[in-house]
């Protein structure tokens, strides 16, 4: 069992395809992957997935597809969403946060391959668990019930973190076109932690962090595990103790 892992150990992590690929959206960019579990096996329920990267263009939905490959071989679907991030035509706040509730908006589509819109978790890593946790809140309604909205290594506070200095805290302000002193209403609006969050909210984060620090747990309403020993993509490796503890959570869940 791994821990500490870097992002270079993730990209090097082999895995399959996703059975399909669907646009919910007119953009390239627009569009989610669907990994099933074997024609054998009863799905446990849908994990939609939001992936991190700092919001930045610069990283992509591969990077999820080994945690993606093994959710689906742990007997769930996972409907996995890319968006236009920073870089990116339409990217940027408000623009990414649409993405994901398009993104979510899709999921009776996938009702032909057998997916459920019955018992639904939302779960994202990083600055995707941002993006979760906002589209999972009480701030706007969703177009789909949700069982459960998971964080991994999550961004719980925009501004708290712009303030910050590590690669990840300085895109901040060009995810959201400028300073929290700038953009005041933006930041107000993008901030997870302003609004009520959804009652199955949970935080999983790593001791020694060092991209988001711990203080991002500190949100109200939420249920908060924390891992020592852990950093910040050992959620996204399924060699990890952490996935392990992801898998144990969703089988409370579902």
């Amino acid at each position: 069992v791994l821990s500490d892992v870097e992002f270079g150990h993730v990209l090097a992590l082999g895995s399959r395809e996703s059975d399909e690929k669907f646009f919910y959206g007119s953009d390239s960019l627009q569009f989610g992957e669907l990994w099933l579990p074997s024609s054998a096996v009863r799905s446990k329920g849908l994990i939609v997935f939001v992936h991190g990267g700092c919001w930045l263009n610069e990283f992509d939905i591969t990077h999820a597809y080994p945690l993606s490959s093994a959710l689906s071989d742990s007997g769930y679907s996972v409907w996995s969403l890319e968006y236009r991030r920073v870089g990116d035509e339409g990217g940027e706040w408000p623009g990414t946060y649409e993405d994901i509730k398009a993104g979510l908006s899709y999921i009776d589509e996938l009702s032909k391959f057998g997916v459920s819109g019955e018992d639904v978790v939302l779960m994202g890593h990083s600055a995707g668990g941002h993006l979760a946790l906002l589209a999972g809140s009480y701030k706007d309604e969703t177009a789909v019930a949700l069982k459960a909205v998971v964080g991994l290594a999550a961004i719980t506070d925009i501004v708290s973190y712009s303030d910050g200095d590590n690669s990840c805290e300085i895109a901040t302000p060009l995810f959201m076109s400028g300073s929290s002193v700038e953009k005041t209403n933006d930041y107000a609006n993008a901030n997870p932690v302003n609004f009520l969050m959804h009652p199955q909210a949970f935080l999983l984060h790593g001791e020694i962090d060092s991209i988001v620090p711990l203080e991002q747990t500190a949100v109200d309403g939420v249920t908060v595990k924390i891992l020592p020993g852990v950093n910040h993509f050992d959620w996204i490796h399924p060699g990890t103790d952490a996935f392990r503890s992801v898998l144990t959570l969703l089988e409370e869940l579902l």
